[in-house]
């Protein structure tokens, strides 16, 4: 074997998926739960989607269960759509049903890359494109080792039609709108209000009411979307999840139109 065969099959082969995600309908920031279903949802209807992971695995909180108890628990709406995925959930008692985390994110995973999702992880959404009409129009990436090691250096672009802060409960998309335009989010203050203290069917119940366009062309979804409009936290119930990045790929549908 040739090494210089192996990494040139590894950079060629990598640059032109790369390539091909500076343009596309739909940009995720976050490969989560809610992010990876978003992107799912998105590619098997045949629209062109990529995710900009900035960690090593993908899956968010899902992969580390219940305090690192590698387990999630969904409600009835949630296991719908682990059945759809073919991920085996085992009910409990009545109406709630739990699943194996790793399973679950690898197997979602898989299933967004095979319905045409593009996935790469260890890049970091930096900053926002905005245009003349304060619509989001694209993502400013680096990669992840950038940030981490605090040096300077230049990022590139990925333009979208739309843009989905799917990252969790920092809200960082939403977080840099703010810092870069000013409190002109559609939540009560314009800015990021903040997760409050965990109330599972409370944040299961508005993560849903959440999920939806907070500016011009970026959509939230997951976790970011009950931190943006200051509903609770959940903790290792991940039915909501799963059920915002579905809602959220069809809110961005209906944007695209």
């Amino acid at each position: 074997m040739d090494e210089v065969i192996i990494s040139r099959t590894i950079v060629e082969s990598y640059m032109k998926d790369f390539m091909g995600a500076m343009e596309v309908d739909v940009a995720v920031a976050g490969a989560g739960p809610a992010g990876l279903v978003t992107a799912y949802s998105l590619a098997k209807e045949g629209i062109k989607v990529v995710v900009f992971e900035r960690q090593l695995r993908v899956g968010g909180g899902m992969s580390g269960g219940g305090m690192m108890f590698n387990r999630i628990v969904v409600q009835e709406e949630g296991k719908r759509i682990l059945d759809e995925f073919e991920v085996p959930a085992k009910e409990y008692e009545n109406g709630y049903y739990v699943a194996d985390s790793l399973e679950a994110v690898s197997t979602i995973c898989s299933k967004a890359i095979k319905a045409g999702a593009k996935i790469f992880n260890l890049i970091n959404v930096e900053d926002v494109m905005v245009r003349e009409n304060d619509r989001i129009t694209g993502l400013v990436l680096n990669w992840s080792a950038v940030s981490w090691s605090k040096l300077h250096v230049d990022p590139l672009t990925a333009r979208c039609k739309v843009a989905v802060d799917a990252t969790g409960h920092g809200a960082e998309v939403c977080r840099i709108v703010v810092g870069k335009i000013g409190p002109k989010l559609r939540t009560k203050t314009g800015e990021v209000m903040g997760e409050k203290s965990m109330w599972a069917e409370r944040g299961e119940r508005e993560i849903l009411e959440n999920t939806r366009e907070v500016y011009p062309g970026l959509v939230v979804a997951g976790m970011t979307a009950n931190a943006v409009f200051g509903s609770p936290r959940m903790g290792a119930i991940f039915g909501g999840m799963l059920l915002s990045g579905e809602k959220a790929a069809r809110v961005a549908m209906e944007l695209l139109k």
